[in-house]
């Protein structure tokens, strides 16, 4: 079985680090991406003095010069991609409601959370469709479920709805071409963004996405928390 390639965003801490560590323990060959270079170095420095096959590129996901040249460097270097974790995020809101929140937070949050996903996606989808068994991963929130939508955090929950979406349309086109699309709730986890209070470890968190990258899901264009189905 050739080994699998799989693209991590926002690989220096947090779940996107956990995600990266658990897929290296699976055989599975990481690339992680970071837009602070230092603090990205430093987490591949980690994980490969563990042995994983883990490798390193800066990327600014709300970049689009970056982005191409990451596409580029994993063509001529990998020459294809079977896993693509869109797991950079931010969450600037502080406490401002909808009422209150500038247009600046909301335009940083979206090209950040939901516009690098695209841009990803659409530059990526071609060497994902050489893999036979491509996987994007969307890591997504349960503030961003419809069902659960209130005034708070109104610029984070903005961006995950519309990564949901995303997911949802994603997986539409790419539903005959090998690549399976989703979106995962990581619940609140024990991380800078969600606070030492949080009631989830990170290798929680980061669970359902790597079964998601990884494993025998069969499903697209839908939503999961601890590797089930939720509303959207």
């Amino acid at each position: 079985m050739n080994q699998k390639t799989a693209i991590v965003t926002g690989a220096n801490r947090g779940i996107g680090l956990e995600i990266s560590k658990q897929l290296g323990q699976l055989g599975v060959k990481v690339i992680m991406t970071a837009r602070n270079e230092e603090k990205g170095r430093a987490a591949y420095k980690q994980l490969k003095q563990e042995g994983l096959d883990v490798h390193f590129y800066a990327l600014d996901v709300t970049n689009e010069e970056s982005i191409q040249k990451l596409a580029l460097d994993i063509k001529e270097r990998f020459g294809s991609l079977d896993i693509l974790i869109n797991n950079a995020g931010i969450y600037i809101d502080g406490k401002n409601s909808i009422l209150d929140i500038d247009l600046d937070t909301v335009r940083k949050t979206m090209e950040t959370n939901v516009y690098g996903p695209l841009r990803l996606s659409q530059v990526l989808v071609p060497l994902l469709q050489v893999s036979g068994d491509g996987r994007i991963v969307n890591v997504s929130s349960g503030m961003g479920a419809i069902e659960d939508l209130g005034g708070l955090y109104p610029s984070y929950s903005l961006s995950k709805t519309a990564l949901n979406v995303l997911t949802i349309q994603l997986a539409d086109v790419l539903r005959d071409r090998g690549v399976l699309v989703n979106s995962m709730c990581p619940g609140w986890v024990r991380t800078e963004m969600g606070g030492s209070g949080a009631t989830r470890s990170v290798a929680e968190g980061a669970d359902t996405a790597v079964w998601l990258a990884t494993g025998n899901v069969g499903r697209t264009g839908l939503f999961f928390r601890d590797r089930k189905e939720i509303s959207w």
